[in-house]
């Protein structure tokens, strides 16, 4: 009696289905996406620049720490990472010009002309603030804990540009395009108004309560 002929398994599909395979887990899977902050690094300064030092007034220095029980103390004072942003924009902007808040220089700022009707021409004196918040923490703070009061130092910088922005040109900072020559102008101009003066000091041991 004949052997039967094994049949032979068709193999050309089997490709595609791996392929097919391939492509809904790449698009099903989620990745995940670290959380960090972005910041503009200064240029290396040339060989022939010497470093200055620079003095800055005590009333012009907000000094934020973050203790290893990641405690948040602002001057020296326990406070809550969500009243940091209002404590920040008072520093800022020190509306009644307290003489225990930053001080204020006269800056002349350039606008693009004819897009705001308090200064039509575009050229702007303004007072802009000389505070700088110095920001410190200590070794063993978590990344967390720093993250969250990064975003409120930032984002109390946003809302004064936003303030600013719609009281003088009807529009909030945010949705200025950076694609457009005119609202990039507007844009640098805010930024040189209410700069993100953030300095962020070395981690040392700063302790804390157990």
């Amino acid at each position: 009696m004949a052997k039967r002929a094994v049949p032979e398994i068709n193999a050309g599909s089997m490709a595609d289905i791996a392929f097919l395979l391939l492509i809904f887990f790449i698009v099903a899977t989620t990745m995940d996406v670290d959380t960090g902050i972005t910041r503009l690094l200064p240029p290396i300064p040339e060989d022939k620049v010497k470093e200055k030092e620079i003095k800055v007034k005590e009333r012009n220095v907000l000094v934020v720490l973050i203790n290893r029980s990641d405690q948040l103390m602002v001057e020296g004072q326990i406070m809550n990472v969500e009243e940091l942003k209002d404590k920040t924009i008072e520093f800022f902007s020190n509306p009644a010009d307290d003489v225990s808040l930053p001080e204020k220089e006269e800056v002349t700022i350039e606008f693009p002309p004819g897009q705001s009707p308090r200064f039509p021409n575009g050229t702007v004196n303004i007072l802009v603030s000389k505070g700088v918040v110095s920001l410190q923490n200590d070794r063993t703070t978590t990344y967390g804990k720093y993250l969250s009061v990064q975003n409120e130092l930032v984002a109390a910088v946003n809302e004064l540009r936003n303030q600013f922005c719609v009281e003088n040109f009807g529009r909030k900072y945010d949705e200025l395009d950076s694609k457009k020559s005119i609202d990039q102008a507007i844009i640098d101009g805010i930024n040189d108004i209410y700069k993100m003066n953030i300095s962020e000091a070395e981690p040392k041991n700063i302790g804390g309560t157990n």
